[in-house]
């Protein structure tokens, strides 16, 4: 059986990092980004080195033909910024946040004009962390997928316009027919997340569990929204968003759409897996 052939964009980054050798036993990858080496000074075997920001998409093009879906994990930052800043509203932000919706439309409109059938948008629980608020103010349980993107910060803003940008593709109403979308609102999928909770801080400690995303889950969950072979919605257009979280006890985020359309089966979950770091924040007896 022939492999499929799946481009990944930003694949020097975190993001991609943590799938990429789960994705590279089961695809043939093509791998893109700005830079070939990791944050860490580690050179990226394989990956081509191409600008997706230019306007003039013949210069990457030739990278999607043939493709059978995209997995974008490209992001611009915003200079003078790091990924601890996300909630700043300066101008600079959202210079570069636009910068990443116009990011986002190229890598969609190529994949569209170059037949590949599917694109996995590597957004953020951001597009809708406004409603955060009220799930520990009380007075909301569970924020589902289906609820409008709302966010008070530019980073959200540029996942929710990414959502916003995909349905637009998934109508069909660019070019000659609906390229399919599905919107990867991903938690927190680092390990770490539990090591930065103050003792004692509850809140801080329920919202890292709640998001957490283990490598497994995330790798499980990107193999699921490729090869899924229907995610349409039930008026047939081709459009889905999920939470990227593992199914920790602790969420706030539904998976019910990302079990019932892409048979998403996590097998982490975060009370479980940092019990111990818990019990002891709990307590309030970790030092920091």
């Amino acid at each position: 059986m022939t492999k499929r052939r799946v481009v990944v964009t930003g694949a020097s980054g975190y993001v991609a990092q943590r799938m990429l050798p789960a994705l590279a036993e089961r695809w043939d990858l093509a791998l893109l980004d700005v830079r070939d080496t990791t944050s860490d000074g580690r050179k990226v075997p394989g990956l081509v080195v191409a600008d997706l920001t230019q306007r003039d998409r013949d210069a990457y093009r030739r990278h999607f033909r043939g493709a059978d879906a995209v997995i974008h994990c490209g992001y611009v930052r915003a200079p003078g910024l790091d990924a601890t800043t996300w909630q700043d509203n300066s101008d600079a932000k959202f210079w570069a946040e636009h910068e990443n919706v116009a990011l986002a439309y190229n890598v969609c409109r190529t994949a569209l004009e170059e037949g590949v059938r599917r694109v996995v948008v590597a957004s953020s629980n951001h597009a809708a962390d406004y409603y955060e608020r009220l799930v520990w103010a009380g007075r909301l349980d569970m924020v589902t997928p289906e609820m409008p993107p709302r966010s008070d910060n530019w980073y959200g803003w540029s996942k929710a316009a990414y959502e916003l940008l995909g349905f637009v593709f998934a109508t069909g109403k660019v070019g000659k027919r609906a390229l399919e979308v599905v919107q990867w609102r991903i938690g927190g999928p680092r390990d770490d997340d539990i090591d930065h909770v103050s003792p004692g801080d509850v809140p801080v400690m329920h919202r890292a569990l709640g998001a957490y995303l283990s490598a497994r889950d995330q790798a499980q969950q990107a193999i699921r929204m490729v090869e899924t072979e229907d995610i349409r919605d039930e008026h047939g257009v081709p459009f889905l968003i999920v939470y990227g979280i593992s199914g920790n006890t602790h969420r706030f985020w539904s998976l019910a759409n990302a079990r019932e359309k892409l048979g998403y089966r996590p097998e982490d979950d975060s009370g479980v897996r940092f019990a111990d770091k818990v019990a002891q924040l709990v307590r309030g007896l970790v030092k920091k």
